[in-house]
């Protein structure tokens, strides 16, 4: 005679629940191609200023602020942890890095400033439910900070794309090696007043 424990009806309703909450956080290609996602004017720049600061390997994600010329003000570097894509999470975890590296601008009745995501993974650069829960959680991290919903960058062994727009290179690429800094070497200008603030973004300049 065999025993054992057959999951009670509760806990399978439970978790597929859980499991088609955390398949709603997810953004499909033509949902996000249909947001009106600003197009970055120069990609492979952005890409290779960033993958030259924060040198990522897959697994690593970086989230950076661009201001209206595309300069960059400020970025931060992390890495994902080791659980079920979930854009609840990823929200979460960027809106963390957010708060930590730039003021926020829910003061302002329209965004100035666009925070996009790079995030380095193994596979090629063909879409898949990951990708849907990092823009769900870029998205709603950018509502909640006062930020424009900029790119979403993969960047693989075979190089980077920006998707929902179809650009994309060779190089960077996961296993390259980074490239002299462009104009994006340039620290951002430090605000003129002192505070809480400028010591934020004095140590982001200095990274």
């Amino acid at each position: 005679m065999t025993f054992g424990f057959a999951p009670s009806t509760s806990t399978s309703a439970d978790l597929s629940t859980a499991s088609a909450t955390s398949l709603a956080r997810v953004l499909e290609p033509a949902e996000w191609a249909a947001a009106g996602i600003p197009l970055l004017r120069n990609p492979r720049e952005v890409v290779s200023g960033l993958h030259s600061r924060h040198r990522p390997r897959p697994g690593a994600a970086v989230v950076a602020v661009l201001d209206a010329d595309e300069r960059l003000r400020a970025s931060a570097s992390f890495t994902r942890r080791p659980a079920p894509a979930d854009g609840w999470m990823f929200r979460n975890a960027l809106l963390a890095q957010l708060r930590r590296v730039i003021p926020h601008d829910l003061r302002r009745r329209t965004p100035i400033r666009t925070a996009v995501l790079l995030y380095c993974r193994d596979g090629d650069a063909r879409w898949t439910e990951e990708d849907g829960a990092w823009m769900w959680g870029l998205r709603d991290a950018c509502t909640l900070h006062g930020l424009r919903c900029g790119a979403y960058i993969t960047l693989t062994r075979d190089g980077w794309q920006v998707l929902g727009e179809g650009r994309g290179g060779r190089r960077p690429n996961a296993d390259s090696t980074p490239e002299p800094f462009a104009l994006s070497e340039a620290p951002p200008p430090l605000p003129r007043t002192g505070g809480a603030a400028s010591e934020v973004l004095r140590r982001v300049a200095a990274r």
